[in-house]
Order: C-alpha cells, then sequence, then structure tokens
C-alpha cells in the first residue's frame, strides 16, 4: 500500500487537496465497529467506519491513515520498569515538550520490538551497568556480526522485554527518542465508496493478537481498533491516496478482483463504486479465507451484488473446509480458460494482501493461466503479462 501525504483523489478522479494529514490528521469519531468474523473463527475481523470532515475525499483504491496509541497497560509497564511517574517533561521530535507518559503512549514505538533499538539501547551511557543477563549478554545482540542472534531475540518480544532482561541503562527519560522508532500511523485500505457512503471511510481490520514469551501480546494499531475504538469514541485519521490502484476509467472494462482476507477489502470499495456508477463492465471477484461458516467476510452483500448483477462471477477458496488446502491461486488454475478469456476481453486484474506468499502465487498462477489460456509458453506468458502492466491492467497493493 502506497502511501502519499496530503493529497487524495475525489469521487471523478481529479486530485483533491486533503486538508488533514499525517501531520495535522482529523478527529473523527468511530460511528461503526462490528465483528466480521464467526464465533468459531480462528481470526477476529472487525469493520470500522469513520466520520469524514467536509470536504475529506477519497477515491476506489486509497488507504484511511490511524494515528495509533499504545494501550496503557504496555506504557504503565515501561514506567514501572524504569522507574518514572511518567509526569517527567521530554521534548519530542518536534521540540514540543510533553509528559513522558504521553511520549509513551503516542510518539514512541514501545511494542514490537526492533534489532536496531537493542543496539542504540547498548550505546546508552548507562548500559555497561546493565543488570539482569548483563552487559555482555547485550553485547552479544548488538553488531552486523550478531544479525541473527538480535532477530531472533526480538521475535514476539516487546520494549518491556529488553528492560526486564536488561535494566537500568536508561537514566533519562530523553534518552528513548534515541532508542526507539517513532510511533507511525497505520494504513488500511479503506473498504468503502464515497458515492455510496458519502459521510464515512470504512475498512476492515485484522485484530493481531498472540502470546509470546510468557506474555499476552496485541497489534498495537489493530488492539486499538479491536478493543478500544468503541462507536462515538474519536482517533486521529488522515487520508491518502495511492494512485498505483485504480479501476479502470472505462465503465465497461471487465475487473477481476483476487483479494483473501482482509485484502477483499478494497474490492468491497471497487464493487460498491461501479454498482453506484451503473458502470455495465464485468466483475469477478477470487475470495479466500479458512472457513466459510466463519470466515466468509461480508458474504450478505456478495450474495446482493449478485443479485442484481454488480457481481458477475464470485469464486471462494476456503482452505480449512477439506482435507486438502485450497487457496485463491488454485481457484485462478481452475478457470484458467475463463481467466483467460477475461484478460483478451480487457480485463484489468488486481490483488491485494500478504506480499510475502500470496501475492507471488497469485502471479504465478496468473502466468500459468495465461499460458495455458493462450496455449503457449510461460516466457510469452510473461511477455503477455509485462504488457498488462504497462497498460496498468494489472495493479497490485500488497504489503
Amino acid at each position: 500500500m502506497s502511501e502519499v501525504e496530503g493529497s487524495a483523489v475525489g469521487a471523478d478522479g481529479s486530485p483533491a487537496e486533503q486538508k488533514y494529514t499525517r501531520n495535522s490528521p482529523y478527529y473523527s469519531t468511530v460511528v461503526m465497529n462490528y465483528l466480521l468474523t464467526g464465533e468459531d473463527s480462528e481470526k477476529e475481523t472487525r469493520h470500522l467506519a469513520f466520520a469524514l470532515d467536509e470536504g475529506m475525499t477519497y477515491a476506489p483504491g486509497d488507504a484511511i491513515g490511524v494515528l495509533p496509541e499504545n494501550r496503557a497497560q504496555a506504557v504503565a509497564e515501561v514506567l514501572a520498569a524504569l522507574g518514572f511517574t511518567g509526569e517527567e517533561p521530554v521534548l519530542d521530535h518536534y521540540k514540543m515538550e510533553i509528559s513522558f507518559e504521553e511520549a509513551l503512549r503516542t510518539r514512541l514505538t514501545i511494542g514490537k520490538l526492533a534489532r536496531g533499538a537493542i543496539g542504540q539501547y547498548a550505546k546508552l551511557p548507562g548500559a555497561a551497568g546493565v543488570g539482569g543477563r548483563g552487559y555482555d549478554a547485550l553485547k552479544l545482540l548488538c553488531g552486523p556480526d550478531n544479525k541473527a542472534r538480535a532477530e531472533e531475540y526480538c521475535w514476539g518480544r516487546e520494549f518491556i522485554d529488553l528492560l526486564t532482561d536488561f535494566p537500568g541503562a536508561v537514566k533519562n527519560p530523553q534518552e528513548l527518542f534515541n532508542v526507539l522508532q517513532r510511533l507511525v500511523p497505520r494504513l488500511y485500505s479503506i473498504a468503502s465508496s464515497q458515492l455510496a457512503h458519502p459521510g464515512t471511510a470504512e475498512t476492515t481490520v485484522r485484530v493481531v493478537r498472540y502470546d509470546a514469551h510468557g506474555r499476552d501480546r496485541q497489534g498495537v494499531a489493530s488492539g486499538q481498533l479491536g478493543e478500544r475504538a468503541h462507536v462515538g469514541g474519536v482517533l486521529p485519521i488522515f487520508l491518502t491516496a495511492n494512485q498505483n490502484f485504480k479501476l479502470p476509467e472505462d465503465d465497461s472494462a471487465p475487473v477481476i478482483m483476487v483479494g483473501p482476507g482482509t485484502g477483499v477489502a478494497p474490492f468491497r470499495a471497487f464493487l460498491e463504486e461501479r454498482q453506484a456508477r451503473g458502470a455495465g463492465g464485468d466483475n469477478w471477484l477470487i475470495f479466500g479465507d479458512q472457513r466459510k461458516t466463519s470466515d466468509f467476510l461480508y458474504e450478505d452483500q456478495w450474495a446482493a451484488m449478485q443479485a442484481d448483477g454488480t457481481l458477475t462471477r464470485l469464486d471462494t477458496a476456503f482452505s480449512r473446509d477439506q482435507a486438502e488446502k485450497i487457496y485463491v491461486q488454485d481457484r485462478m488454475r481452475e478457470n484458467a480458460p475463463e481467466l483467460y478469456s477475461w484478460l483478451e476481453r480487457g480485463a484489468y486484474f488486481y490483488v491485494c494482501g500478504d506480499a510475502t506468499r500470496m501475492a507471488k502465487s497469485v502471479e504465478q498462477a496468473l502466468l500459468d493461466a495465461i499460458a495455458l489460456g493462450s496455449q503457449g509458453t510461460l516466457d510469452h506468458a510473461a511477455e503477455y503479462l509485462a504488457a498488462m502492466k504497462k497498460q496498468k491492467r494489472y495493479q497490485r497493493d500488497v504489503y
């Protein structure tokens, strides 16, 4: 997902200057926050809607930026481990004086531990006298020669773990601005069309929760959205454009969308937009998740869109509903001839979601479908796909 500060695209596709940015957000009221997944799901996926101020505009494919806060419990644990009250004055990244508690809550990353933070921690004047595992053990996590060891230590750990294992290095709260990364906004694909929902921007969030090293953990932003972003509450947000993930200007062009899990979010926006515009182009959605009964996000809305003709075709892949796991790329291969025929009709192909595995597997399945459909080689398929990219008919929003 790309981030372009201070700009977005209006409903007519023209650039629209945004009044609110990551450095000057809009304090938006949460108007919806409900669970999408069923009780027996292994995931917690939620749908949220944020009220927009007048003049805030977005287009399908854009993102909403949320400025998160670290949870109070995590802040309290860090303060206790450091032995500070939180009332100590510090200067933030913009040299503005705030309390140390506010800095830990809104300015500094005390969640997921970064390898760089260990190195900076070890450079503090007080690091030589750390307790716990001791200075020698701390040094073994620093430097390029110890990268693998440090990454292993960081996995599943947060700043509180570093403070617990190697206490006593921090003598001045201000020092943490040289140790910890800045707490940055989280971007979520917008899951609504502004034509259909003029007063809100909606999104789909997977709440991350896990246990590691004897502690309950949660994603900083997703945890906040999951359990502390109550309806009627206020959160700082901004809108950001993604010029590389847009519907075709031609409403008659066919569209193929592959979005497993929360990757389906922008395609809800795409379909709502085409529905609102009365676009005549065919729409094909390929959605996947674990189980149909508990993880079929927006199932009723897809059914209604099929009934009114907005959604021409819907294919699903629920990996855990049978002995052999089935994924979205398997559905693509099963339907390779038709997929290729859509491409030959000028279809735009979109994929959204995990970049590490899913997006690569989907691209390979697309190449296979092109080769099979055209009765050509994979080299020919690669040339075909390269031409699609040049025509902006193959677009990815992966992260």
